[in-house]
């Protein structure tokens, strides 16, 4: 009794966390502009203490890119899109691989390198986003 009386009456499906819409590569973008920014301030400042706290938010915003990726990879991009642009898993593996090579370098190359892959995933999300 008590089964039927708390049953739902309807069953919503998504492909989805939420309905579409609610991603976006725009934020991994941010977060990876603010890795590379963070890294060519360590470059011009020499205090120690300044170095220090610049490694850490480094190391923060590079962590919300992988974030931000792995979300994309495992919530929004599905079969279809896998099977129309097969190099799709591998760019997302490579953007992930960037992330975490900012995290072991205060080399702002490796920041804009990330952000490069970024502007891939980018263009591959907004073509899916049209289809």
């Amino acid at each position: 009794m008590f089964s039927r009386l708390f049953a739902p009456r309807a069953t919503a499906h998504a492909h989805c966390d939420l309905p579409c819409g609610v991603y976006d590569p725009a934020q991994a973008r941010i977060e990876a502009e603010s890795v590379k920014a963070t890294q060519e301030k360590y470059q011009a400042n020499e205090d120690a203490h300044f170095r220090a706290r610049a490694i850490i938010i480094k190391e923060q915003r590079a962590e919300a890119v992988k974030h931000h990726i792995s979300v994309l990879w495992s919530d929004y991009f599905k079969a279809p899109h896998f099977e129309k642009y097969p190099q799709l898993h591998q760019l997302i593996n490579d953007t992930l691989k960037a992330a975490s090579a900012t995290k072991a370098s205060t080399d702002p190359a490796t920041g804009q390198a990330l952000l490069d892959l970024i502007a891939e995933v980018d263009k591959i999300f907004w073509e899916t986003k049209q289809a």
